[in-house]
């Protein structure tokens, strides 16, 4: 007999396997009340205002109910949401804003001069309002990577396992997303 008590104390992981075995709605709702802020929060980063966000939040919940089990926990449950999330609200920004972005390749010969903590400092030191007005301005691929990284900490590792890239791919991401932010963001600092 499942309690409260017992389905509160599963951990992420368990409480998804048990609702893909199931179908328990009541176990969906328990998921739902975990990470419901959270993910209203990511969508908040992408709508225009309350209510967009919070249709945006019910899409992903109901789209989630239904994909679910292609979670396969090669990565925290969390992460995982957090890619879907962020996918899903990226599909919706170029969608209502009918840009289709090209997939940008890697060149590898740019890796040799890669590095993770280069120009950080001037990356970090940026004006919250100017900013968030610089987010705005690039690409929803772009914004998507940079929040991965900047606003929700993960680890190189973890956005790989998210996104279903390799590491060279994320850090030449991450990359090319800073230069451009950093590049919008002086446009709009003159």
């Amino acid at each position: 007999m499942k309690t409260l008590d017992n389905i509160n104390s599963l951990s992420d992981e368990d409480l998804v396997q048990a609702i893909v075995k199931t179908n328990d709605t009541l176990l969906f709702e328990t998921l739902y009340d975990r990470f419901a802020r959270l993910v209203y929060n990511k969508c908040y980063g992408f709508a225009k205002d309350e209510d967009e966000a919070k249709d945006l939040t019910q899409d992903v919940f109901l789209k989630l109910f239904v994909k679910l089990a292609s979670f396969k926990g090669k990565s925290k449950f969390s992460t995982w949401l957090y890619a879907f999330t962020y996918n899903h609200c990226v599909n919706y920004v170029t969608r209502n804003t009918a840009k289709k972005f090209e997939k940008q390749s890697v060149d590898y010969t740019d890796l040799e001069n890669l590095s993770e903590e280069e120009d950080d400092n001037s990356f970090l030191s940026m004006k919250v309002d100017k900013l968030k007005v610089a987010l705005e301005l690039i690409s929803p691929q772009e914004k998507m990577i940079l929040l991965l990284k900047y606003q929700d900490n993960l680890s190189i590792k973890e956005i790989e396992s998210a996104l279903g890239i390799g590491e060279s791919a994320v850090k030449m991401r991450i990359k090319r997303a800073k230069d451009k932010l950093i590049s919008v963001y002086n446009l709009n600092d003159k």
